[in-house]
């Protein structure tokens, strides 16, 4: 595994050598890899070559790594679903750039978006995400709808379903992260 060492000596917060972004990579690379209940403190500070102790100057808990990690891959996917929503392009059009947008947030940062998928609710911050992640679902149906009403989409499945439907889709798509989201991907779910 590549050496993720930060080369900035000393930064924002902490001890020399690592910095509070190398700390919450090596977090999420244990939490994909053992589960997030099943990874402990120990565990990244393995990842990492440095005591528990240590991460503790960069970060104050699981659960915050946690959090951090899950709201920055919302906020990117929330983000992409403002911009279509706004967009002055047809619906049809506006899903397309939906689809792209979150399959490059996806392959941009698979492990954070990955972590996201895999919350059970087990905690607050889990419950949280897991609610903003359905209230993303809901804030795409009336596009998904006005793309139906188009004739841009299949419309013989309800807007809300085939919405999730869509967001499946995306979330099981492994994409080689050097290869560009071509139009042929995204036919699945288009009329």
């Amino acid at each position: 595994m590549k050496n993720e060492k930060s080369t900035v000596q000393g930064a924002a917060r902490g001890r020399p050598g690592y910095s509070r972004e190398d700390v919450i990579r090596a977090a999420v690379r244990a939490f994909t890899a053992r589960g997030y209940d099943a990874t402990s403190m120990d565990n990244v500070a393995s990842e990492l070559g440095i005591s528990k102790s240590a991460l503790y100057h960069h970060i104050s808990s699981k659960e915050e790594i946690l959090e951090l990690t899950v709201v920055q891959a919302l906020s990117r996917l929330e983000a992409v679903a403002e911009e279509m929503a706004a967009a002055d392009v047809s619906a049809g059009e506006r899903v397309r750039g939906l689809l792209r947008g979150s399959i490059e947030v996806l392959c941009s940062d698979p492990k954070s978006v990955a972590l996201l998928l895999r919350l059970r609710g087990n905690s607050e911050v889990e419950r949280s995400a897991l609610e903003r992640r359905r209230t993303l679902t809901r804030s795409v149906v009336p596009l998904v709808e006005a793309a139906q009403e188009e004739g841009a989409i299949r419309s013989d499945i309800e807007a809300p379903l085939l919405t999730r439907m869509i967001f499946g889709m995306i979330n099981s798509t492994l994409i080689d992260r050097r290869a560009t989201v071509r139009e042929p991907a995204l036919r699945c779910c288009l009329a």
